[in-house]
């Protein structure tokens, strides 16, 4: 028969093959779940850690941050790999590895077993992380059905995030430290056979060998440059040596990387993706969405915590709000996409951030709960818009064989966002609070000078001086950090009116692409079903 019938049975045949694609996007959901969760969930455990293990101070760092590090550098790589040897494959065994190390995790008797779990839940994170989407990708080859689903993706990682916090407390409320690992196991034990059975296997095209020495570059180098930016961004100077080593080498492997690529004929991520507008834009978009995502959130905590005196959880209920949005524009977002097209929908994300942003400069040292949910609210959902748009746009840009190294690209530059906005945006906020506490009326110029470095000692280096000083103190600082908020808050303005401008590279309207097999059949069915036709 014709080549029009033979086709059409094709897509027959594919529709079967995705029958079970809503059921799978359950399965990679859970697995994100836990990924986003287990970024977050150390924060609140981290006084009974110190408690208990006794870490040194560049002990605990590395307990914290060793997690997000790993994982970052090691996106690119694990997404490449998928390509090449089969995404389920490398899921199921991030699945494996997260387990595993999540069992080390909790029954850890010292700072360096806990550092070396932590990592290893880092190496399982890169794993599963962009396998999900590279796996979205290829079960939802329609685009209107993609979006969807990546709407819900994205707002479970958005709940995960908000979780995290919330989890570990009530964890920690009722158990030792160690439970807010091994919940993940159970999970992981569910999550195994299932994947196995439910998520179907697929690769690249598998052309050229894989490039090993560009992945170990690639993962060097983004581990020095999150490395240095987090340094930033934990108030390091800028000159010392091991802050500026990191980002310097790691700059250096990334530009060694980047030449590597296009001189082989088969690179691990084909950078001719970037010459297209619609993915170079959308990475941008995903990197000044994020920049201010995480840096508000961090400003927004110690405002919460510090200025207005509430407690970690009634902090996580005020931020909850947030999540709720989020959740909302993740759901609504392929409706949006639809309707609106990509442009509009990541310019609207963009300018309803800003407008929430600047309504947020109106908070001060009293308690507004109307105005902060507000903002709370018009900020999650426009971030999340944004977000949603962008995701969507640049997995769609690519092509179906280089799915798991475009995921790799976005979950990286989620990452490098993040890091970016806790040091850019962190800065800002300590430029605008330092000055003002120089000249304190009774106070001393070794106390100012300890006050200046964050709100938190200087309400305790008030406490030691005692009396009107330490009131005079108190009250400087509090005012002096209120100040900062706002600045801080009109310069995240500014960064994502920038991003609207950006996203106007976007395409005005979604193209919705014909359907593609999830598994192409054998030359042989191809031929019987001509046959029987």
């Amino acid at each position: 028969m014709s080549g029009t019938t033979t086709a059409a049975a094709l897509r027959r045949r594919a529709a079967g093959a995705g029958a079970n694609r809503w059921v799978v996007l359950v399965v990679l959901c859970v697995s994100l779940l836990l990924v986003a969760v287990d970024a977050t969930v150390l924060h609140v455990a981290v006084p009974a850690v110190t408690e208990d293990l006794r870490p040194g101070a560049i002990e605990l760092l590395w307990i914290v941050d060793i997690y997000p590090l790993v994982c970052a550098s090691l996106l690119i790589l694990f997404g490449t790999l998928g390509d090449r040897v089969g995404r389920r494959r490398v899921l199921l065994l991030g699945y494996g590895l997260f387990g595993i190390a999540s069992g080390l995790a909790a029954l850890a008797h010292d700072p360096q077993v806990l550092i070396l779990a932590r990592a290893l839940l880092g190496v399982g994170g890169a794993m599963i992380m962009p396998a999900t989407l590279s796996i979205l990708r290829q079960v939802f080859p329609d685009r209107r059905e993609r979006a969807l689903a990546i709407g819900i993706w994205s707002a479970v990682a958005a709940v995960g995030a908000a979780v995290g916090p919330l989890l570990g407390g009530f964890l920690l409320e009722h158990f030792w430290w160690g439970s807010v690992f091994l919940v993940n196991i159970p999970l992981m034990l569910v999550s195994l056979p299932v994947g196995r059975l439910l998520l179907p296997e697929s690769k690249g095209d598998g052309k050229g060998p894989w490039d090993v020495i560009g992945a170990l570059l690639a993962a060097a180098g983004l581990f020095g440059v999150v490395l240095g930016v987090k340094r930033l961004g934990g108030g390091e100077p800028v000159d010392s040596v091991f802050t500026v080593a990191p980002l310097v080498i790691g700059a250096a492997m990334l530009v060694l990387f980047v030449r590597r690529q296009r001189r082989r004929a088969y690179p691990l991520v084909d950078l001719k993706m970037f010459a297209r507008p619609a993915f170079s834009t959308s990475v941008g978009c995903i990197v000044l969405a994020m920049l201010a995502l995480v840096g508000l959130e961090l400003i927004a905590a110690q405002y919460l915590q510090l200025v207005l005196e509430l407690s970690p959880l009634e902090t996580g209920l005020r931020l909850l709000p947030l999540t709720f949005a989020a959740m909302a524009a993740g759901l609504a977002g392929a409706r949006m996409l639809r309707r609106f097209g990509p442009r509009s929908m990541v310019c609207f994300g963009f300018c309803l951030t800003a407008g929430a942003v600047v309504l947020l400069t109106a908070m001060g040292r009293a308690d507004n709960s109307a105005l902060m949910v507000s903002g709370f609210v018009l900020l999650g959902f426009g971030l999340e818009t944004t977000l949603f748009g962008a995701y969507e746009s640049m997995l769609s840009e690519a092509p179906q064989e280089q799915a798991g190294g475009a995921a790799a690209v976005g979950e990286t530059s989620y990452q490098l966002g993040a890091g970016i906005g806790i040091a850019l945006l962190g800065s800002v906020m300590n430029a605008a609070y330092a000055p003002a506490l120089e000249t304190v009326s009774g106070v001393p110029a070794s106390a100012s000078t300890a006050a200046s470095h964050s709100l938190g000692e200087a309400y305790e280096v008030a406490a030691q001086l005692g009396g009107p000083a330490g009131v005079a103190l108190r009250n400087a600082a509090r005012d002096s950090f209120v100040h900062g908020l706002h600045v801080t808050l009109l310069v995240s303005a500014g960064l994502l009116l920038l991003g609207a401008v950006m996203a106007l590279r976007l395409p005005r309207v979604m193209q919705c692409e014909a359907a593609e097999a999830v598994e192409l059949p054998k030359p042989r069915e191809v031929a019987e079903s001509r046959v029987s036709a």
